[in-house]
């Protein structure tokens, strides 16, 4: 029996997801920075500051970025004092931008970049001392096999921390939410990126994806502990971070 999952508000075959995915990010791929700015109003930078805050990769760290893109988390990582960072993403255009990216700001030291899937880390287990997702792990067809994966590279003492659109928790500003996220990012999609499509996927993407509640219990059954997250922007975004003892 053929096994599906989801693609936003869609039914797929499990196995076509991931190429799904990965056209949908070659798309976006060239404008994806200023469609974050447009999408988020902005705020994707304040919400990326607290991510890194709470990564806390210090100057002995090695942090793994997985769903990297185009090198936001890690570039802010290597201002904080990260000793490296892994960039890691499935998809070869987006770490394509992020490799321009880091020419121009003269940061190539300390990177390294990895094209692989997720839910198979190309590292040993015990490699890294922190690893990261922002805005990635809805997209991945196995969430848990991501976790799992996430926990395996870990160092004991090691922390994972994620960062996703969540469940928002101010009833008034949902029909809002809906609006924006339904009607004005298409929208805006289809005007500076051509792209309509890819965005109401992105849109739909997010409210597929687990709360807060269900995705800590995700973490634990990974194997995580003292699993916690911190709402943003009301639980339009959420950081969930576990450690591994």
């Amino acid at each position: 029996m053929t096994q599906t999952t989801d693609f936003g508000f869609r039914t797929v075959e499990r196995e076509a997801k991931a190429s799904m995915v990965r056209d949908v990010f070659d798309s976006v791929a060239p404008k994806y920075d200023v469609m974050n700015d447009l999408m988020s109003l902005g705020l994707h930078r304040a919400w990326k500051q607290a991510f890194v805050a709470a990564i806390g990769a210090g100057t002995g760290d090695t942090l793994l970025d997985l769903a990297a893109g185009t090198g936001d988390v890690a570039f802010l990582a290597k201002k904080r004092g990260a000793k490296k960072v892994i960039l890691a993403d499935i998809n070869a255009a987006m770490l394509g931008v992020g490799q321009g990216r880091a020419l121009q700001k003269g940061m190539v030291e300390g990177l390294d970049f990895i094209c692989c899937d997720a839910e198979k880390i190309p590292l040993p287990s015990g490699s890294v001392e922190r690893v990261s997702m922002a805005f990635g792990l809805r997209n991945c067809t196995d969430k848990d096999a991501v976790l799992r994966e996430g926990f395996r590279v870990l160092r004991p003492g090691g922390r994972m921390c994620v960062l996703e659109f969540s469940s928002l928790e101010v009833e008034a500003l949902k029909p809002v939410y809906d609006t924006w996220s339904f009607k004005v990012l298409p929208a805006i999609g289809a005007r500076i990126a051509n792209d309509a499509d890819s965005y109401q996927y992105l849109a739909e993407s997010i409210r597929m994806f687990p709360d807060q509640p269900t995705l800590a219990g995700m973490m634990e059954r990974a194997g995580f502990e003292r699993v916690k997250w911190q709402n943003l922007t009301g639980g339009i975004v959420a950081i969930h971070t576990g450690w591994k003892f």
